[in-house]
């Protein structure tokens, strides 16, 4: 199936829950050059007027600094892994089964498929979660 398995380290920031605050935050790691991948950005129910935003990848030394100056930190809590292949119809199903039959419940998953390709980014709660589930979803043929 041609599947790219790995690591990725995620970092989450806390942002102000208003209109630019998402804006804000990300404005120091475009001017730093970085390429996200991957943003998933949200309210925190039970911190009213905030809200907590993920990205990743940051790459070299002035992204890092961009990333850590503007409130980012690298999750130490989450552990992701990045899914990319070709896309082709119930791969989603053998890739929660893989996980299930692995005996991994993953935190969160996130994916999408443009035009042949798909991409995935699944987080766990472990690093060894995270190493199970790599070689359960690299084995997937």
């Amino acid at each position: 199936m041609g599947l790219k398995v790995s690591n990725v380290d995620v970092w989450a920031a806390t942002i102000e829950d208003r209109t630019g605050g998402l804006a804000e935050k990300l404005a120091p790691l475009s001017s730093a050059g970085a390429s996200l991948e991957f943003v998933i950005a949200r309210r925190t129910p039970e911190q009213p007027g905030q809200g907590v935003v993920f990205v990743t990848p940051l790459t070299g030394e002035e992204q890092v600094k961009a990333a850590t100056d503007a409130g980012f930190r690298r999750t130490g809590s989450l552990h992701s892994i990045r899914i990319e292949g070709p896309d082709r119809p119930g791969l989603g199903s053998m890739m929660a089964k893989a996980l299930a039959n692995a005996g991994i419940n993953p935190r969160g998953l996130s994916a999408a498929a443009i035009g042949r390709k798909f991409v995935c980014y699944l987080a766990l709660d472990t690093a060894e979660e995270s190493e199970k589930a790599l070689h359960a979803v690299k084995n997937l043929s």
